[in-house]
């Protein structure tokens, strides 16, 4: 008999992912407020909003993986981070309660760290800088509470990934390659930042490896694929790939984010959101490393290299045929 597992929120990128990963080995239940693209048979409508539309889906299951969250930069209003990504925790953990399930993997976020901090491992000080981060790190709160109450009977894994970019995914990732594979990219400083950054076949399997692992207690990990790159690093990444020189032309931080606010203006006053903003300039131009030596340490071994992620992500939105115009939405 295989393992029930309840993916909450598994219809967007790394949920449809996960669930081409896991689906052989576990006999999943999808419970999501959208339909799936590719697993409309599994899939269960619910919102972790609404307590009434959770908890009879819970019945028989034996470990949750909540991946449902509000994460783009720019939702509005700002109080739903804390209606999807902290009550709605509550909710999934009530549930679960309800119906008797004691274990559940996590998907928060390094964004619980902030911006600039000097490589932080999983015992780093938390100081978020925006409403996701400090909602992420909140719902955290709220899980390691829950498993205090039953330390001995619960299991409770937080995976705190960075950035998360592969194929399908429309998100900051995508844009900055997308950018530099057109040739039309200006970088924004030195290039000398570096950026932490993981690819999907490689967390879905990270999650597959804990789903194979499950044990009674509380871990938390950071998730990043090493060695990270620098800007100037990625654009050389991306030529490599698709054996392209790309011109470099650089501008100084204080124009970069004078475009930035620029945009900002231009989508308050037009009401459409743009791909450039002053938050995702500044958010460009920080280093954000974070220290993943724990999740490389604990016996999982990613089936890909960084270059090789960016390889198979670049290959097929860039070059090869498509078969579907299936895409995913996230930062």
């Amino acid at each position: 008999m295989k393992e029930k597992v309840i993916f909450v929120g598994a219809s967007g990128f790394v949920g449809t992912r996960l669930i081409e990963t896991a689906n052989a080995e576990f006999d999943i239940k999808n419970l999501d407020k959208q339909g799936s693209h590719f697993y409309p048979d599994i899939t269960v409508n619910g919102d972790v909003r609404e307590q009434s539309s959770l908890d009879s889906h819970f019945l028989g299951q034996q470990t949750v993986v909540l991946l449902a969250a509000e994460h783009r930069d720019d939702v509005s209003p700002t109080s739903l981070y804390y209606d999807v990504n902290v009550q709605g925790t509550r909710n999934v953990l009530a549930a679960m309660d309800k119906n008797g399930v004691k274990n559940i993997i996590f998907t928060s976020s390094v964004a619980v760290y902030g911006l600039n901090k000097k490589n932080p491992d999983e015992n780093h000080p938390i100081d978020p800088f925006n409403h996701y981060g400090k909602s992420k790190w909140q719902a955290e709160e709220v899980l390691r509470a829950w498993h205090s109450e039953e330390p001995e009977e619960r299991s409770l894994t937080i995976i705190r990934p960075t950035v998360i970019f592969g194929e399908r995914n429309r998100g900051n990732v995508y844009n900055l390659l997308k950018q530099i594979a057109s040739g039309k990219f200006a970088m924004v400083g030195a290039g000398n930042n570096y950026k932490s950054m993981a690819y999907v076949g490689n967390i879905v399997e990270f999650i597959k490896y804990k789903l194979h692992n499950v044990e009674k207690g509380y871990q938390v990990y950071n998730y990043v694929d090493k060695p990270d790159l620098n800007m100037n690093q990625l654009v050389s990444e991306v030529e490599k790939s698709l054996s392209k020189k790309i011109p470099s032309v650089h501008l100084p931080y204080a124009v970069g984010m004078l475009g930035g606010f620029c945009f900002d203006i231009l989508s308050k006053v037009t009401g459409k959101k743009y791909s450039i903003s002053s938050v995702r300039v500044k958010k460009f131009c920080a280093t954000t490393q974070f220290d993943a030596s724990k999740v490389h340490a604990c016996g999982f071994v990613a089936p890909y290299t960084l270059s090789q992620g960016l390889d198979r992500t670049l290959q097929y939105e860039f070059v090869s045929a498509k078969k579907d115009n299936i895409t995913f939405v996230s930062e």
